[in-house]
């Protein structure tokens, strides 16, 4: 298992943000996504990164980095867990390349046929426990270790509070197991996300056209259907996180 992060890290991500989250708060509300980014660049320098599941509206974080000054200089995270559909994988490589990503992959270093070996086909057991243990070994601790290796004290992503309902209670920058986790389009809704990626000219995934509004792993994902859309339509219905957006040691408690 990978060890997680420095606990005088932890503390002093927490000092940080208690001593300046309400000012900061303020002053990130009437910014812009893009300007969020910026600032967060300039304040955190090389400890800022970018995290990315290359899914459904991911194009619209990445091309607000391509316009910063320096975007070819901030990693982007991308946890690859080796369940993904081919199509994700393929976008993947089309993003990239359109933006120049400096992309990082995190990978657990538990290969996918040997975690089956040990464990069994994690996802099919239909006990939440079992979810949580396949997220924590696939998505969690590779995260976790990549954010470590590459010195990372602030990272941002792209989830917005209508979402699921621990998104609806985050805050713009808040400490997030031993670090900060900037959302800079938390009030977006759908509306903007698809009015942005019109008038950017952003290609979508290409499961978008097959009825998924949201997509992670092959097992785990589905088309919006009758009874169930978003984040619905993830790990069976049994949860709506996976571990990555939940406070805690090792993301105990996304």
């Amino acid at each position: 298992m990978t060890e997680g992060p420095n606990p005088n890290a932890a503390d002093g991500t927490a000092s940080l943000a208690a001593a300046s989250s309400s000012a900061e708060a303020v002053a990130l509300e009437a910014m812009t996504p893009p300007e969020r980014l910026g600032w967060a660049r300039k304040r955190f320098g090389s400890g800022f990164a970018l995290t990315t599941s290359f899914g459904i509206q991911s194009s619209v974080l990445l091309h607000m980095l391509s316009t910063l000054q320096d975007s070819d200089n901030v990693p982007v995270i991308w946890v690859d867990t080796g369940y993904l559909p081919a199509e994700t994988y393929r976008y993947a490589d089309q993003l990239s390349e359109r933006f120049n990503l400096k992309l990082h992959v995190a990978q657990s270093t538990l290969s996918p046929a040997r975690m089956e070996a040990l464990h069994g086909r994690l996802w099919e057991t239909g006990e939440v426990e079992d979810l949580e243990l396949y997220h924590q070994l696939r998505k969690v601790e590779p995260l976790e270790a990549a954010m470590a290796a590459l010195d990372v004290t602030c990272w941002a992503s792209g989830v917005r509070r209508g979402q699921t309902d621990h998104r609806k209670t985050m805050g713009w920058l808040e400490p997030m197991r031993g670090r900060l986790s900037l959302r800079p389009l938390l009030s977006w809704t759908p509306r903007d996300v698809f009015y942005y990626m019109q008038e950017h000219d952003l290609p979508q995934h290409p499961l978008f056209e097959q009825g998924y509004s949201t997509v992670g792993d092959w097992h785990s994902s589905a088309p919006d259907g009758a009874e169930q859309s978003g984040r619905q339509t993830r790990f069976g219905g049994l949860k709506q996180e996976c571990g990555i957006h939940l406070p805690g040691v090792m993301g105990d408690g996304i």
